[in-house]
């Protein structure tokens, strides 16, 4: 069997869910560095898995599931196993036409908070992380101020039994989206200055608008014109591309960001100025 590296004590690359958007993340940092794939899916894991070691990329994998912490837990150890986790990016969650709102907190915004936490633990000095959130993360929703205050402050095993979680503010799956990755920015916002910065690690949340991905697909066909309204009335009139979205997140995880942290990058064509400015009006279902 041929050898094609010989190196040994690599950088880690971790990513958990194998999707167009990380796996295009991952492929523009990833060369000469070990990769850890984490999905629930194993027919995923496989796919990518394949793709990578073709493409000459040095990969393992594991089985995880994003909504349970000791799943999370056992990926981030055994990526600290692997050597120095110096980048961990985060894509795991479901769409509103894909779940119910109590699998869409369960999984983007409370799987979430565990994976900041735990791999808050492992990263290396000079790390750094990003989680995927989205354009909705602005869009308009029933939290108060002191909602987003304790969404930001409460330890994660402890959300869940936050009032503002109770249902009565995420009635459907498209406002449990929207809480969710708003959560997810404030959340980041939090580690950043906290457990991230104790280990001398970077950490950012970028918000992606209608990019066109399997996932997006599931949102294109469901009921109503939403994702096509969106499109029409943004500046730039077009979905985005997975490689567009590795272009930021490769910046932000690089070294000429080495001074942005706790912040989120919005990449939507101009969604949310056309709902600020009146454009677009948004029917939440």
């Amino acid at each position: 069997m041929m050898i094609l590296d010989r190196n040994e004590n690599k950088e880690v690359v971790v990513l958990l869910g194998a999707g167009s958007m990380g796996t295009a993340i991952v492929r523009r940092i990833a060369a000469g560095k070990k990769i850890l794939l984490g999905d629930i899916s194993e027919k995923a894991l496989e796919r990518v898995s394949h793709e990578f070691t073709y493409g000459g990329y040095d990969v393992e994998t594991q089985i995880v599931d994003a909504c349970d912490e000791q799943s999370i837990r056992a990926f981030a150890e055994k990526a600290a196993s692997l050597g120095p986790v110096m980048y961990y990016i985060h894509t795991a969650g479901a769409s509103p036409s894909q779940a119910s709102p109590e699998h869409i907190i369960k999984l983007d915004l409370i799987g979430t908070s565990y994976a900041i936490d735990a791999f808050g633990e492992v990263m290396a000095r000079g790390g750094a992380g990003l989680i995927v959130s989205s354009q909705t993360g602005y869009m308009p929703h029933a939290l108060t101020a002191e909602d987003e205050e304790a969404l930001a402050m409460t330890p994660t095993a402890q959300l869940a039994s936050l009032p503002c979680l109770d249902g009565s503010k995420t009635p459907n799956p498209g406002a449990a989206y929207i809480v969710s990755k708003r959560v997810n920015q404030l959340r980041v916002r939090t580690a950043a200055a906290t457990t991230w910065a104790d280990r001398g690690a970077r950490i950012n949340t970028i918000s992606p608008g209608i990019i066109v991905t399997p996932l997006a697909y599931d949102e294109f066909n469901a009921p109503g014109n939403t994702y096509q309204n969106m499109i029409d009335c943004s500046a730039v009139r077009r979905a985005g591309t997975s490689d567009e979205i590795a272009a930021a997140g490769a910046f932000l995880l690089g070294p000429d960001a080495g001074f942005i942290t706790g912040t989120d990058l919005l990449i939507d064509g101009g969604v949310i100025a056309s709902l600020k400015s009146g454009r677009f009006n948004l029917h939440v279902r």
